[in-house]
């Protein structure tokens, strides 16, 4: 009676070894064909007799040209382009570049100006000293109030000094200078006020076309109080610069006469301006400018007392704004009105009235 194995059989290791050798060596044959197949067809792989034989035999120079034709095509291409441009660069025309050589600069030579002042001083003594430069070893006459009172000669450096011995009066002057060689006046001139009181309230000022300039100004001066400026306008008013404490009141007087008031600015500048009674020459007055605290008391005191001079017919005045300043103030200050600011504008070529800038220098229309 035959025996029947039911239901799976368990297959042995060695069966599973056997396997596995036989499909890797299966594997392995296959791949050795390939290869085989392969390297024959860039006849690397050299098989039996017969098969050499039957494969044509090809020169050294053909196998060469197969293997390296396209390093060699490259190599050739390169040649060619080498010959094509020199043969470029032989036939195109040949061209200079000339240096970028900056072009010379010609520099204007300055106007001559004619003679100009460096110094215009009252000393101790009460004489004036005027001190400038011209053209070098050139004549110079000085002129006070239109008429010549010296003339002086410039050394090699083209400076000059006039130091007169005699003192002058107290009053105005004009100054100005002449170039006797070549007969230009000075474009500038300078106002010179000699006080009674001494060289410590004189006052000397260059007057340009652009401005003015203080060279000599009056002490001034009481504590947190200083006044910088006193102007009397033939138009009979006075007008008032200084500086003192901020939002303080600084008030006016003449010969004792309460006149006007003004408020110190938060920059510590305060203009202050007021009509007057005609001032006669030869005339004794007193202006007092007083500083108050917020109560009205006095706090500081400034006292000038003067003879009023006459008046030269110069009707020039100028004013140097300050921080805070503004057109109509000056107005104000200076032509009564402060609507009139558009006469000072239009005098000094101001596009926009409510610009104006520190230490610019204004020309006041008076007349």
């Amino acid at each position: 009676m035959a025996t029947t194995n039911i239901g799976k059989t368990k297959r042995s290791t060695d069966d599973l070894i056997s396997d596995a050798v036989n499909r890797q060596q299966s594997w392995l044959e296959t791949r050795r064909v390939f290869t085989r197949e392969f390297l024959k067809r860039f006849n690397v792989f050299k098989g039996n007799k017969s098969e050499s034989n039957k494969t044509p035999k090809t020169s050294k120079s053909n196998k060469v040209l197969k293997s390296y034709w396209l390093p060699i095509l490259c190599a050739m291409l390169v040649v060619l382009i080498a010959v094509v441009v020199m043969l470029f660069k032989i036939n195109a025309p040949v061209k200079i570049i000339a240096p970028n050589v900056p072009e010379p600069v010609v520099q204007s030579v300055k106007k001559y100006a004619g003679p100009s002042f460096d110094l215009v001083r009252i000393e101790k003594t009460g004489n004036i000293m005027v001190a400038g430069r011209n053209v070098r070893e050139s004549n110079i006459s000085i002129v006070i109030n239109k008429k010549v009172v010296a003339t002086e000669h410039t050394n090699k450096d083209g400076e000059f000094v006039y130091a007169p011995t005699t003192v002058l009066e107290p009053g105005n002057y004009v100054i100005s200078l002449i170039d006797n060689d070549k007969n230009i006046k000075s474009e500038d001139s300078v106002f010179v006020y000699i006080s009674e009181q001494g060289y410590k309230n004189s006052v000397s000022l260059l007057m340009t076309k652009n401005g003015s300039k203080i060279m000599q100004s009056p002490k001034l001066v009481d504590g947190d109080l200083v006044v910088s400026k006193i102007d009397y306008l033939d138009t009979g008013r006075i007008v008032v610069t200084g500086k003192a404490l901020p939002r303080l009141r600084v008030s006016l007087s003449l010969n004792g006469k309460y006149i006007g008031f003004s408020r110190v600015s938060d920059y510590k500048n305060f203009g202050l301006g007021a009509n007057v009674e005609k001032l006669e020459s030869g005339k004794k007055y007193e202006i007092s400018i007083r500083l108050h605290d917020g109560e009205g008391t006095t706090i500081a005191t400034v006292s000038h007392k003067f003879v009023m001079p006459e008046m030269t017919g110069d009707d020039n005045t100028f004013y140097t704004v300050r921080r805070g300043d503004c057109l109509w103030i000056i107005a104000r200050n200076f032509l009564r009105r402060g609507v009139l600011f558009t006469m000072i504008a239009e005098r000094n070529n101001i596009k926009n009235p409510d610009l104006i800038f520190p230490n610019q220098n204004l020309q006041i229309p008076v007349k």
